[in-house]
């Protein structure tokens, strides 16, 4: 039997959140090893664990996987969420680095100064508004499938379920304008393995907070 995954991260969202909701959604079980002090992390760069010095990093398949997208595309690629073709590949490869760009707004945000936070969260909104939300509006409505891809769920809409949930947090009538995004939002997360993910006590983590936020200073700043 193969061993689980095991992921290498301070505990709380941040860049290795997607991985987890991809593993998830895929069905697979994970491990997690957290770090909580420089220490740890000085000794997996002093063992030559991580590529560019620097997490989130899996151990899969007697690899050690660092740089995020790197990471999720063989995880969707390895359980059929990344397509069947170079075309549908390229497709979800471009639906997911624009959702990794809205994404990254939510994930920086617990650092911004106070007085800077909810000017932030008034330009996440107009960017979901604005820019990426009409995109995916636009394609469910077009083909009139359950899925980005249209007929299978893949890792586009496992980010994009991701980044919808994250920002209903901060912002819960985000969807208000866009019908199709809103049925899309219900149907994926009653996927069966993305339910279990949903549910409390699975290793989906809550918000960021300041004891994170201090964390991950206290780890990565010098």
């Amino acid at each position: 039997m193969a061993a689980k995954p095991k992921l290498h991260y301070p505990n709380g969202r941040g860049r290795m959140g997607s991985v987890r909701w991809v593993l998830a959604a895929a069905g697979v079980e994970f491990d997690e090893e957290f770090l909580e002090t420089k220490e740890q992390l000085q000794k997996l760069q002093d063992g030559n664990h991580l590529l560019f010095q620097q997490v989130p990093m899996v151990e899969i398949d007697g690899m050690k996987l660092v740089q995020t997208r790197s990471i999720l595309h063989y995880v969707a690629d390895k359980h059929h969420l990344f397509g069947r073709d170079l075309k549908e590949r390229t497709l979800t490869d471009m639906y997911v680095e624009g959702t990794l760009d809205l994404l990254e707004l939510i994930i920086m945000h617990p650092f911004l100064k106070p007085e800077d936070q909810q000017k932030e969260v008034v330009n996440m909104a107009q960017k979901a508004i604005i820019r990426y939300f009409p995109v995916f509006e636009k394609v469910l409505r077009d083909h009139g499938q359950r899925f980005l891809l249209g007929n299978q769920l893949s890792l586009a809409d496992i980010i994009l379920l991701q980044t919808i949930l994250a920002l209903e947090e901060k912002i819960p009538n985000i969807l208000s304008a866009f019908p199709h995004l809103q049925e899309f939002t219900v149907k994926i997360s009653n996927i069966p393995t993305i339910k279990k993910f949903l549910e409390p006590g699975s290793k989906k983590k809550p918000p960021l907070d300041d004891i994170y936020v201090r964390t991950v200073y206290n780890i990565f700043m010098p």
